[in-house]
């Protein structure tokens, strides 16, 4: 056999079980070096977040995930470096010099929805053009090959996709790796991936890990209690563990492979039956499929102004505003509860997040990409698709055939926090009645 030297760039598969990509490598090459960059920073993303963030939550997660894939690399003899990069550019340069220095003949990178971290693949094929570039998918349900359609042809609303995909079936998840190429000499001194650290991540009213062990050891978990059989009866309660699966957790950073929670759900209604609740958690998993799709197919317009419909919302960026939605001192007390949950605890429900993106769009009248760039730096769960996507969704630039989506968030408070329990547990009501102290440009405005 050819001597074959591998280089693996985990970013969203930081698992061994249903990894194709790494089962891959492990039969490719003759040695593998492993990487990982905690963040892909951009020039974009420092535009659009001009406050201070609290996400503590958020890094102490991911560094478990990390940390903990570096100790079950260990134990099959790999190890994990960390890289840090400030800039795309700076990734692409390190990633680079590695494939030169260590004569990198094949680069394994799982597909992902990110269109900044394919730019990065792309500079390196272009550059490396003897490098073999291998890809495979790790976050989604299906593969491109097996839609039921061309990628170009994504249909433009979730309904038309779901009554299009729920004919395909489902893959088995894949087996574990339990083998993998030796390291390649670390000439270099790249430093290790630790952080796994002890202390687990407080939600409020429930500690969770990151990592594998812990996101698999969630999914059994509650698929051993009868929750699944009423999640469509509570999955839009605010504050409450049981009441949502949680998976999102584990998905964003590959912990727990989509197709493993599917294999554990028809598990669990052979057991004890299938519902509608049931299968709205498949539901629920193909929402998430199709802004993982909308983003691969969408590219770089994910993150314009105008979205996929080339449509200027009547919105622009109010610095005062914005603060205040971040900070939870809006006059609304439901958006505030959930913004300082989000700020204390890297998470907030899907009915939380829908209220405080209509709150930002349409009662505060702030460009919808402060708002998504903000979720994409504190949410423990942030998925690129996902996040980006349901932003356009509810701004009225995406694929909403509706055009928009506007909350009444009296009504919403009155559905979901009747009593208030959710406002005062996360004080919410500190309210601000005064929206606009000062100008668009931070000028003092006279109200007397």
């Amino acid at each position: 056999m050819a001597i074959k030297r591998g280089l693996y760039w985990f970013y969203n598969d930081l698992r061994l079980h249903d990894n194709a990509l790494l089962a891959k490598a492990a039969r490719e090459v003759t040695s593998l070096h492993c990487v990982f960059f905690p963040e892909l920073k951009t020039q974009f993303e420092r535009r659009f977040l001009p406050v201070e963030i609290n996400n503590d939550a958020k890094q102490h997660f991911l560094m478990q995930s990390v940390g903990e894939l570096n100790q079950s690399l260990r134990q099959i003899g790999q190890v994990l470096h960390k890289l840090e990069a400030d800039s795309l550019g700076e990734a692409s340069q390190q990633l680079s010099e590695l494939i030169g220095r260590y004569d990198i003949t094949d680069l394994f990178v799982a597909q992902t929805a990110s269109w900044y971290a394919e730019t990065v693949v792309d500079h390196l094929a272009r550059h490396h053009p003897r490098l073999t570039v291998h890809r495979e998918e790790s976050h989604s349900l299906f593969c491109e090959n097996t839609l039921p359609f061309d990628l170009s042809d994504l249909p433009d609303s979730f309904s038309k996709f779901r009554k299009l995909i729920e004919k395909q079936p489902i893959t088995l998840p894949g087996s574990t790796v339990t083998e993998l190429p030796p390291p390649i000499n670390n000439r270099q001194g790249l430093p290790e991936a630790y952080g796994c650290f002890e202390q687990a991540v407080n939600l409020g009213e429930q500690g969770v890990r990151g990592g594998e062990l812990a996101g698999l050891a969630h999914v059994r978990g509650y698929f051993e209690t009868d929750a699944a059989l009423s999640y469509k009866q509570t999955r839009n309660t605010l504050d409450d563990w049981r009441s949502s699966t949680k998976f999102s957790l584990w998905l964003a950073n590959g912990n727990v492979s989509p197709r493993s929670i599917v294999s554990q759900l028809h598990r669990f209604e052979r057991r004890f039956g299938a519902n509608e609740s049931t299968y709205w958690i498949v539901f629920e998993l193909l929402w998430r499929e199709y802004f993982h799709w909308y983003a691969r197919c969408h590219g770089a317009r994910l993150f314009a102004f105008s979205g996929i419909k080339y449509k200027s919302p009547l919105t622009s960026f109010y610095a005062q505003r914005f603060r205040q939605w971040v900070n939870g001192t809006t006059p609304y007390p439901i958006v505030n509860a959930c913004m300082r949950q989000l700020k204390q605890t890297g998470y907030m429900s899907n009915r939380g997040r829908q209220l405080v993106a209509s709150c930002l769009v349409h009662e505060l009248a702030i460009d919808w990409r402060y708002g998504a760039n903000y979720f994409q730096h504190t949410l423990i769960d942030y998925d690129v698709g996902s996040n980006w996507g349901n932003w356009q969704y509810l701004a009225g630039v995406g694929a909403d055939p509706r055009g928009h989506r506007k909350f009444d968030l009296q009504k919403q408070t009155q559905l979901y926090d009747p009593e208030e329990v959710f406002i005062r547990k996360w004080e919410g009501d500190g309210v601000s009645m005064n929206v606009d102290a000062v100008d668009v440009v931070d000028w003092p405005l006279d109200n007397g």
